[in-house]
């Protein structure tokens, strides 16, 4: 796989990627896909990318968790990426990349913070200190160079997230006065896609042989899941397990939002008054189990039938999730910004149901009545 091109530039170098879309794109070049390899560029720092340079850019990724009752412990050692550049020293590589005819894709994850301009930003930094200045001056260093536009794959946690990046990037092309054959071809000939992506990767474990070999050991459960939106609902960046394309990724952020997300909120409800402190701890309390499962698949289920895909099959797979015994998911994590959280994953499911059915959801209401007291 050494001898593949290097087709993906990507923004952030941190755990999330790479046991998500590094990994992904390692087992699609195994599988005899050639996707290509991966440039890695960190914005924040150095010490992610000299470690993995340092590593010949190899690191192992350990798959733990539960995936249909049975136990996974598995370790894979991840190939895909060719070199780690830092943005600060090496924005001349940058934009050689930027400029390679084999580019083909542009990933990021600089999560939410990575989405706000700074206004000491100007179109000659080398480089700018905002992530959508630095993508705009690598479309722009590709445009100048007569190159095809690239597919773009925001996988940052925002609603319509590539949409908001690229109004981002055209309002930095009219305030900095560039041409608009510029903003023409970021709109025509790049392609933006809307995704949502759901992967827990956690901490390092505490002890473990690779530790003192491998500086960027990396830990992800066997869940995994990329939806993905193109025009035609198909033609993604590459074929996975894990890829889902579609025309329109929003009601898999509303299956994530009011099924997983809303099991975690609800669960605090329940959790914290019991002294649990993780949530696995909760869902092995059979009180609480019990309450869970009539939760999501009395209350919440129904009124997601005909909206979202399986939300039965994904409401189970979220109760095993949260039995991950390799997990440490405090309670305590996910009581930060309680009553927002509220507001947005529980209290629109609660009236929903109310009007679909006739009828209060005893469980949902309960957990929302506690919730002011928490």
């Amino acid at each position: 796989m050494s001898s593949l091109p290097e087709t993906v530039l990507q923004f952030g170098s941190g755990k999330f990627l790479r046991g998500f879309a590094d990994f992904f794109i390692h087992e699609a070049n195994r599988g005899g896909q050639g996707v290509g390899r991966v440039v890695v560029v960190q914005t924040t720092g150095d010490s992610r990318a000299n470690v993995l340079n340092q590593q010949g850019c190899r690191y192992h990724l350990l798959i733990r968790g539960l995936a249909n009752g049975e136990v996974v412990d598995r370790t894979e050692e991840v190939t895909s990426i060719s070199r780690a550049l830092v943005a600060a020293g090496r924005w001349a590589d940058v934009l050689a990349v930027a400029r390679s005819p084999d580019l083909r894709f542009v990933i990021s994850n600089t999560a939410e913070v990575g989405y706000t301009l700074d206004p000491a930003d100007h179109a000659t930094a080398k480089p700018p200190r905002s992530f959508p200045a630095k993508l705009l001056l690598v479309l722009k260093e590709r445009y100048e160079a007569g190159q095809p536009g690239v597919a773009v794959l925001p996988c940052e946690l925002f609603e319509h997230n590539a949409d908001l990046l690229l109004g981002l990037l055209l309002q930095l092309v009219d305030s900095w006065g560039m041409t608009r054959g510029l903003a023409e071809w970021l709109r025509s000939d790049c392609a933006w896609h809307n995704s949502l992506v759901d992967r827990i990767v956690s901490a390092q474990p505490t002890e473990h042989p690779l530790l003192a070999k491998d500086g960027l050991l990396t830990v992800a459960e066997p869940f995994a899941f990329w939806a993905i939106e193109t025009k035609t609902g198909d033609g993604g960046p590459f074929l996975h397990p894990a890829i889902k394309t579609t025309t329109d990724v929003m009601p898999y952020f509303l299956r994530k939002v009011r099924i997983l997300n809303a099991a975690h909120t609800a669960l605090v409800t329940r959790a914290r008054p019991g002294g649990f402190a993780t949530v696995r701890e909760a869902v092995s309390d059979p009180e609480i189990a019990t309450w869970l499962d009539g939760l999501l698949f009395g209350e919440i289920v129904p009124v997601l039938r005909g909206r979202v895909e399986d939300p039965e099959e994904f409401a189970r797979q979220t109760l095993e999730r949260f039995r991950n015994p390799f997990l440490v998911h405090k309670i305590s994590d996910i009581r930060a910004y309680h009553d927002a959280k509220v507001k947005i994953r529980l209290i629109p499911t609660r009236d929903e149901f109310q009007k679909m059915f006739g009828r209060t959801p005893p469980l949902l209401d309960e957990a929302i009545a506690v919730s002011s007291n928490l």
